[in-house]
């Protein structure tokens, strides 16, 4: 396995930071990877899902979005619309530079964004989300004891993950002009869906609000007793394994 580092301008002119993780061999397929809200694409999560795929032949490009980790840009500038933007120019980048994604993986909120920008990209052929929320409205349960106060000033300071982040009402009001349910039901493309039934972030009905209105090939694998951020290296593997498995069979 090889790990590149890449760098190509964003939609709102900001760099963003990326990971190209290939396998010794040329790839089979090439991959898009969306990481969980305000974590990173160096999140343990990220960084062995993408590792493992390689040992079955997929090149995985993982990115940090605008505002996080390398990426430039401000947190407070962003929301669930510019993270869907920032998917497209990852993709659009691997379709120039080397091969479009034909899968894309997005963990927890970075599942869901990905299910909003498979619309636009018509070389995937298959959806891999992981403890993704079925709304991007679900995010901003996450800090809903600040709501009131980023309502009546306009932002507020919050802790997500034990960092603090500006969050400001745009954020709020773009995740609520978001409705996926067409979307999937649309996708037209083979979808997995991947959670952990006592995930006691995304609770398991997010799972099912994905899962319902998607038409097939569709699949549900449970992950058993994984918590939310997968950070026990038996169930990255796992997740990785079963991806690898699951997608052969949609992938040219």
């Amino acid at each position: 396995m090889r790990t590149q580092r890449h760098d190509f301008p964003g939609t709102h002119g900001h760099q963003l930071a990326a990971r190209l993780d290939s396998p010794d061999d040329a790839p089979r397929a090439y991959a898009l990877y969306a990481h969980c809200f305000t974590c990173g694409k160096d999140v343990l999560a990220a960084r062995r899902i993408a590792q493992e795929l390689t040992e079955h032949g997929i090149a995985v490009l993982r990115f940090d979005f605008t505002g996080i980790g390398a990426s430039g840009g401000d947190f407070a500038d962003t929301n669930f619309s510019t993270n869907v933007d920032d998917l497209l120019v990852a993709a659009a980048y691997l379709r120039t530079h080397f091969n479009a994604p034909q899968l894309l993986i997005g963990h927890s909120l970075g599942g869901t964004a990905m299910l909003a920008a498979a619309e636009h990209l018509p070389e995937a052929k298959a959806v891999v989300t992981i403890a993704s929320p079925g709304s991007p409205v679900f995010a901003t349960s996450t800090f809903s004891e600040h709501l009131e106060r980023i309502a009546e000033e306009g932002e507020a300071r919050v802790q997500l993950a034990g960092r603090p982040f500006r969050i400001r009402q745009q954020f709020v009001d773009d995740a609520g002009t978001h409705s996926l349910r067409d979307k999937i039901a649309g996708l037209r493309k083979a979808l997995l869906v991947m959670h952990a039934p006592g995930d006691d972030t995304v609770p398991l009905s997010h799972a099912m609000e994905i899962f319902g209105p998607a038409k097939h090939p569709k699949s549900f694998v449970s992950l058993d007793d994984a918590d939310h951020l997968l950070t026990r290296k038996e169930d990255t593997a796992y997740v990785a394994d079963v991806i690898a498995a699951w997608s052969r069979r949609y992938l040219a």
